[in-house]
């Protein structure tokens, strides 16, 4: 019976013209446009400077900052007045006032003082456009920094293994809530209700489609990741296959709860959707968990993305070995048992 099942499964996966194309394409579209949108990497800021100085030493600064692809010069005004006007008029992002006697004071010894305005409409865009400007003004220390685990900064090396993560729940999440659900409007649910199938069997027929799915989602993913960006997991990939193994249980089985507690396809959709959009901003996506409130924080230990989110970027960045994993393994194993369990419990099968 079991094998029935499954067999119908696949069926209807095949005999659904869209779903066989949107599990390649929607990874590909993730993995292609993603890394190079969501980014908080900030370049060509729009910079004007004051120089009044007008010396060999000012005009070299200003070579450099144009020199820099984080800044690009729009214009060079003669007064402070006219540079605010600059930033008023949305015409620049960062204003640079170099002081006159600038030279002076680096001939002399002395730093020199140089006076920065930045737009802080978009908070983020202008403390990193301060940051990068002080960088290049600041003199030459004796200070050697070394990046661990990123050594060029590159963002896409944090963001790629996240967004497999993010795949990886937007369908094998979503497909599974809509399974049930789809089952119960067209009526087939009955068929399999009147035939002596347990509720184990059921849902582990529903689950068994849907772990292929996710593992030809991440052979895809990695192999763009390493094809694309030439990223490829610095540890034991067979960690990322064990972790991806225990997180699909995870998200489809959370996929059928939503379904079984749903009567139409719409509700499971809003339900999916409110469920991932709130794991997916709470799980160090986008922004260190470490910088959320303490509250916030303590509700991250109930979202499986954070888990498997740190899993990837562990492998991928630090070269972590299973034994690295364990515990983000263990909470894995007991949401997949739960949720599971719950999906076993909460099916209704009528006699």
């Amino acid at each position: 019976m079991l094998r029935y099942l499954i067999e119908k499964e696949f069926k209807q996966l095949k005999r659904n013209k869209f779903l066989p194309r949107l599990i390649l394409i929607f990874p590909c579209m993730m993995m292609l446009v993603m890394p190079w949108a969501a980014t908080l990497e900030i370049e060509n800021l729009r910079i004007a400077i004051i120089d009044n100085d007008q010396s060999p030493s000012s005009q070299r600064l200003v070579h450099q900052i144009e020199a820099s692809r984080y800044f690009k010069l729009t214009g060079l005004p003669t007064n402070y007045d006219k540079g605010i006007a600059t930033i008023e008029k949305d015409q620049a992002d960062v204003l640079l006032e170099i002081p006159q006697g600038f030279e002076k004071e680096q001939v002399n010894g002395r730093p020199a003082s140089t006076l920065i305005a930045v737009n802080a409409v978009n908070g983020s865009k202008g403390s990193l456009g301060s940051a990068y400007l002080t960088q290049i003004l600041s003199p030459q220390s004796s200070a050697s920094i070394r990046y661990q685990f990123n050594p060029h900064l590159n963002y896409k090396v944090f963001m790629v293994p996240a967004l497999m993560t993010m795949v990886l729940v937007m369908l094998c999440g979503f497909l599974p809530a809509l399974n049930v659900v789809g089952e119960k409007e067209a009526g087939t649910i009955e068929q399999i209700n009147v035939t002596p199938v347990s509720r184990f069997t059921f849902t582990l027929a529903k689950l068994l489609p849907y772990w292929l799915v996710g593992f030809i989602v991440l052979n895809l993913c990695i192999l763009l990741a390493w094809l694309v960006y030439g990223i490829t997991p610095k540890g034991n990939i067979g960690a990322i296959y064990l972790a991806t193994l225990i997180f699909v249980l995870v998200v489809s089985g959370l996929g059928l709860v939503i379904s079984n507690h749903s009567a139409t396809m719409q509700q499971a959709m809003f339900v999916m959707w409110f469920c991932m959009l709130v794991f997916i901003l709470m799980s160090g996506l986008f922004t260190p968990i470490s910088s959320m409130p303490r509250w916030a924080q303590y509700i991250t230990y109930a979202n499986p993305l954070r888990y498997f989110m740190e899993i990837m970027r562990m492998v991928y960045l630090k070269g972590s070995s299973i034994t690295d994993i364990i515990p983000q393994l263990g909470t894995l194993t007991v949401f997949a048992t739960v949720l599971n369990s719950w999906a076993i419990y909460s099916y209704k099968k009528q006699q």
